[in-house]
């Protein structure tokens, strides 16, 4: 793969990036619609490939929180196409990396010291680079560990990547109003923590211990006294990413143990420590030759205030979601029905959320639940395409929630799309035992 010299730092320079590729976007669809006139039965597809290609090419090479953006829509499988998917996956463990000589300038500048001077060795080439940051394999006294480097100018560029960014979402969700901002500053602030090493390390450890009785859950040990503000070293821990053992794993039961942990891993966070592991992706997690499920990071870590548990739990039970007087309360208490809606709104709303609700809360009405069901997955599918047509929710307000629901659900719907790859089964109460 080859490596990058460079990653433009500065608003100016970032902005730039961003317009070439609206540009290459821009020249994608001119000769989509020129073969579309000559063709008629010409599909969406090319297109698709085309600019989810010149998009991820574009974002790429900025790294920071425009590459983080493609790395939480690749979870979106039932609302992109599968080629912004299959694209924007890459970015969660396979990205250009930094080159060996801005690596040591890197770390010298983070570090005060160069990399062979704190390790015994220092592999210079990285072993694994994703949106933040890049892995490099290490050693010191006699230990094998990974050490993850920020990339440059991450931190100081996330407000300006989402200002660039924030008028096309405002008109893609149809955000209206001041109320919108909580949605932005949300994803600002958790952006900026992932920047922060040094509180990731604390999170790490802190998480690691809470959950350390939890069977075949491990995780590695944390060096502080080798870390920095952009700097991480840890210990290196042996196995393959959860995408690669999904893919090649044919016998149910180690797909079973694997997705149980996963279920259990974030059931105790969520019901016991009220705060969980809000970026589930399979390049965070590690399968070792025993099944065991590695976390390797905690970057972004989501506190979940009472206040949004109590009743966001109340509406999976699948009782309270069918009496209306009481659904209509919670839709309130979740700021997803608002004071100033019309009566068109409400009964608009409080339906599309009624679905919603029903079937992203199904696995929590079964003693156990088969997450292999592809019938569960075309229902999520059917009921994305639906909404995603209707002219009347265009036309609505869609600022529609608490801003915790962009974390929460994101960590949900993360989470299902990995047990739907490991085609796992698994009890859905079984995380009491540990708590």
């Amino acid at each position: 793969m080859n490596t990058i010299d460079k990653i433009p730092t500065g608003k100016l320079g970032r902005t730039s990036k961003m317009v070439q590729t609206g540009v290459k976007v821009s020249g994608n669809y001119i000769k989509y619609f020129s073969k579309k006139a000559f063709d008629s039965s010409l599909t969406r597809d090319e297109l698709d490939e085309n600019n989810a290609t010149d998009i991820y090419d574009g974002l790429k090479s900025l790294k920071g929180s425009a590459l983080k953006v493609a790395q939480m829509l690749s979870m979106e499988k039932s609302l992109l196409p599968n080629a912004y998917v299959e694209k924007f996956s890459l970015a969660q463990f396979s990205v250009p990396p930094l080159s060996a000589p801005l690596v040591r300038k890197t770390f010298k500048k983070y570090n005060g010291e160069y990399p062979e001077d704190l390790y015994d060795t220092f592999a210079t080439q990285s072993v694994n680079a994703a949106s933040i940051g890049q892995v490099h394999r290490a050693t010191k006294d006699g230990k094998k560990l990974a050490v993850k480097i920020q990339y440059p100018g991450v931190a100081d560029s996330i407000s300006s990547d989402l200002a660039m960014v924030k008028p096309i979402a405002t008109k893609m969700f149809n955000l209206q109003g001041k109320d919108s901002e909580k949605y932005f500053k949300e994803v600002e602030g958790k952006l900026l923590e992932e920047t922060d090493y040094i509180l990731e390390v604390k999170q790490s450890k802190s998480i690691s211990e809470a959950c350390a009785h939890i069977p075949n859950l491990t995780f590695p040990k944390y060096y502080e006294e080798l870390s920095s503000e952009r700097i991480i070293t840890m210990d290196w821990m042996e196995g393959e990413h959860l995408s690669e053992f999904a893919k090649k794993n044919k016998d149910q039961a180690k797909a079973d143990k694997v997705g149980q942990t996963l279920w259990d891993f974030y059931m105790y966070q969520m019901h016991h420590l009220k705060e969980l592991h809000a970026d589930p992706h399979p390049g965070n997690f590690l399968i070792d030759t025993e099944e065991n499920l590695i976390a390797i990071d905690f970057g972004c870590i989501k506190q979940v205030p009472e206040d949004f548990y109590v009743p966001y739990f109340e509406l999976a039970n699948k009782e309270n979601i069918s009496n209306p007087e009481f659904f209509s309360e919670k839709l309130y208490q979740l700021e997803i029905l608002r004071k100033d809606d019309s009566q068109k709104e409400i009964a608009f709303f409080s339906e599309l959320f009624y679905e919603m609700l029903s079937l992203f809360t199904s696995p929590f009405h079964n003693e156990t639940f088969d997450f292999a069901d592809e019938n569960f997955w075309s229902r999520i599918t059917e009921l994305g395409e639906k909404y995603s047509k209707d002219s009347d929710l265009r036309k609505m307000n869609g600022n529609r929630g608490s801003k915790h629901f962009l974390y929460i659900n994101r960590t949900f719907f993360g989470l299902y799309n990995m047990l739907h790859d490991l085609k796992a089964k698994v009890e859905i109460n079984n995380y009491i035992k540990y708590i």
